[in-house]
């Protein structure tokens, strides 16, 4: 077994942003690190229908970084069709999974059946990429493993996860293998999170697996303050509207909501309800206020939703109640990339109004909605038809929980010594580029911005 190669295969993220999986082959051990959906423009959606890109029943093990879809998502088609080994990954990420697969398995179910009621999908009928019977089944492989715990996973191969600081629970990923090593970086997070523990140092590794989401640009000095947000919702109350924040559930909602409620008590927004109109946000800041209890967040739990200008939004009727909001208001819903859940027909109904405005809290993926509004589109495609864009739109930056071109670089120039080799993936084609380029310059090591289905070697 010691002979044995091990061996890289990039089955997903690569040449995209989204989509996350690498196989590590290792004698007859397969491990895979990360299952993640594709999302944003079709033609990466199309794969997501495709056959999994290695038969799932010869993968003997996974091990997922974080919660987000791009790289948990396909866990439900990779059980449903094969796969009976565990899932590893840190409580709270299995915690945190549970909740989005959930949500995501619902979505695919409400958007085949209102495809098939609308009448505006090609097939006949339209099925759902996954159910919530196959997520269930999903979430029942998931064996939660500590950081700093060296996993076995059998063959030869070990697995131990270290603090990424990207979103509770996330982690990167040394996976050893004799003397082999390779280390995924999963998303990384900055040098500090304004609510959970900052990341952790890189251990030694030999080869490193880089993401680059945002691998070609730096982040505007940092705006703790958040002014532009500030300014939009000041303007917004001032003209009689409602300021809609599209943010991801299970991470930027409690952000955003420790920013705007610091801002009402401080005087400097306008005191108007604040209203959290997504269930799956709610689940997750349930285990967001556990983890505050538990160590892992930085900011007293109360300040994480428990506020009284803080309203939660328990069902359909109330959401669509409001549209037609009494007063201004300001509404927090999911998805972060306005791509789907409740967010949707708020957008519906609220684009159109001069008198409003949309609120981009993070990456917007090409191809999804966020993006096309950030781009300045003047219509937009929703629920099957086109509305305009009159509301005002705005992208706070300052939410990025996502390590910049430089904070990339400092994380690998941290490790105890230099890698022999990166591969950078997780990123669009030019910001995988010129991510690679900062990285020849500041390590001279070997670098490569791998092709799908590439397969290397791991020394």
């Amino acid at each position: 077994m010691g002979d044995d190669p091990t061996v890289l295969t990039l089955l997903g993220g690569v040449g995209t942003v989204t989509g996350s999986k690498t196989l590590v082959t290792r004698g007859g051990r397969r491990l895979l690190v990360d299952c993640g959906m594709y999302q944003g423009a079709r033609e990466w959606r199309r794969l997501n229908w495709e056959p999994f890109p290695v038969p799932p029943r010869s993968v003997d093990e996974v091990v997922v970084t974080h919660c987000h879809l791009d790289h948990c998502g396909m866990l439900p088609v990779l059980v449903r069709d094969g796969f009976d080994g565990p899932v590893r990954a840190t409580p709270w990420t299995a915690e945190l999974a549970a909740i989005v697969l959930r949500d995501s398995a619902h979505l695919h179910e409400r958007d085949a059946e209102q495809a098939r009621a609308g009448g505006w999908s090609r097939h006949d009928p339209p099925l759902p990429l996954y159910t919530v019977a196959d997520a269930e089944r999903a979430i029942e492989r998931f064996g939660p493993v500590a950081y700093d715990v060296p996993a076995d996973l059998g063959g030869g191969l070990e697995a131990v996860l270290g603090r990424a600081g990207h979103v509770l629970g996330s982690a990167s990923v040394l996976v050893r293998a004799g003397d082999a090593s390779v280390l995924f970086s999963g998303d990384l997070g900055r040098r500090t999170h304004p609510v959970l523990r900052a990341r952790a140092a890189p251990p030694a590794a030999r080869t490193v697996v880089l993401e680059s989401t945002y691998g070609d640009r730096t982040h505007p000095a940092a705006d703790d303050a958040h002014e532009e947000l500030a300014d939009a919702v000041r303007r917004t109350v001032d003209r009689g509207g409602s300021v809609l924040v599209a943010a991801f559930a299970v991470d930027r909602t409690p952000l955003v909501l420790h920013t705007l409620t610091a801002m009402i008590d401080s005087g400097r927004v306008p005191r108007v309800p604040v209203y959290v109109d997504s269930p799956m946000a709610l689940r997750a800041l349930d285990v967001y206020r556990r983890a505050a209890a538990d160590g892992e967040l930085t900011v007293d739990v109360a300040s994480i939703g428990r506020h009284p200008a803080v309203h939660e939004v328990p069902g359909p009727e109330e959401s669509r109640e409001l549209n037609d909001p009494l007063r201004p208001c300001i509404v927090v819903s999911a998805s972060g990339m306005a791509s789907g859940g409740r967010v949707v027909h708020h957008l519906e109904r609220m684009l159109p109004d001069r008198r409003h405005c949309v609120v981009l809290t993070g990456f917007q993926a090409p191809g999804t909605r966020g993006r096309a509004l950030v781009e300045g589109v003047r219509e937009v495609k929703v629920r099957g038809r086109y509305v305009r864009v009159r509301a005002e739109v705005v992208q706070d930056e300052g939410f990025s929980v996502h390590a910049d071109a430089a904070e990339l670089v400092d994380w690998l120039r941290a490790m105890p010594e230099p890698p022999r080799t990166v591969h950078v993936v997780h990123g669009e084609p030019a910001a995988a580029a010129a991510l690679a380029e900062r990285v020849r310059d500041a390590l001279d090591c070997a670098v490569s911005v791998p092709r799908p289905g590439e397969r290397v070697r791991v020394d």
